[in-house]
């Protein structure tokens, strides 16, 4: 197999893939509260997973994940990453259309500071895929230095009040599904490379399953610690932090800018897209 850059191809596939979660998301969210209008109970969560519905509306997470593969062997995680993103502002927009109502103004006017960000990264950044590959050793640092911090932040989170180790374990989470895009990345350039054999013998398929089922049990745990909205802004802006710094420092990618005036736009162009993710992820659904 050859590999095929196509900038347009990675945008949509990462496209339909935020649009699959966002709508995967929505659907849970209903079946949540289906539930807990015929129970007259506020607690559904865990009694909406003995449903059939629930379980198939889960699976569509499985097809945004292949929309999101497909994606990454057409484009770089400078692409895919900041499109991914456009997933928080589809639910909201989904949610808005099934429960009949009209977006609050500030939610319109962070989702319309989020799609200019992430237009401008896109458009204007031009990013390039990575020609380097990382050796074992640069990759054993970037773990290991995630791993301590991560840990401490961790040991840190069980003295604080229930708020801010929400938040904590948000961004331990964010961050290791920071090191899964990245692996992912690196699984599917292996497939693409030499196909199943290649990508069965390589070790980045094993670590982004484990990154999945450890990112899943952290995410379980701040879910629990506090209000969704205390938990998830970090973790979706520490995913595509670490998944752009490690793309660019361990793989190489980069944005074909040349200008000063070309820098000072991404910059601002990251720093919107943070700050409108922090807003629009502590708006519940």
């Amino acid at each position: 197999m050859s590999r095929v850059h196509n900038n347009a191809l990675a945008v949509f596939f990462a496209f339909a893939s935020a649009l699959t979660i966002a709508i995967g998301t929505v659907w849970r969210h209903q079946i949540v509260l289906r539930y807990n209008a015929e129970q007259n109970s506020a607690g559904g969560a865990i009694g909406a997973i003995r449903r059939p519905t629930w379980w198939l509306s889960l699976s569509l997470a499985w097809v945004a994940y292949g929309f999101q593969a497909v994606a990454l062997a057409f484009g770089t995680l400078l692409v895919v990453q900041p499109v991914l993103v456009l997933s928080l502002l589809l639910t909201l927009l989904l949610s808005a259309r099934v429960e009949n109502r009209r977006m609050d103004i500030d939610e319109t006017f962070w989702a319309t500071v989020l799609t200019v960000a992430v237009g401008v990264l896109v458009v204007l950044g031009r990013p390039e895929p990575g020609t380097r590959e990382a050796s074992i050793s640069e990759w054993l640092i970037a773990l290991g230095a995630g791993t301590v911090v991560m840990a401490v932040t961790g040991c840190a989170a069980k003295r604080q009040e229930s708020a801010m180790r929400a938040f904590l374990l948000g961004a331990i989470c964010g961050a290791i599904f920071g090191y899964l895009a990245v692996f992912s990345k690196t699984a599917v350039d292996a497939f693409v490379r030499g196909g199943v054999v290649e990508l069965v013998t390589t070790w980045p398929l094993y670590a982004l399953l484990a990154a999945a089922v450890v990112g899943t049990i952290v995410q379980q745990y701040a879910f629990s610690a506090g209000d969704l909205s205390q938990s998830l802004p970090a973790m979706k802006i520490f995913e595509p932090l670490l998944a752009y710094s490690l793309g660019m420092t361990l793989l190489g990618e980069m944005f074909t800018v040349t200008t000063v005036l070309g820098w000072m736009l991404m910059a601002l162009a990251v720093a919107a897209m943070f700050v409108a993710t922090f807003f629009l992820s502590r708006k519940s659904l």
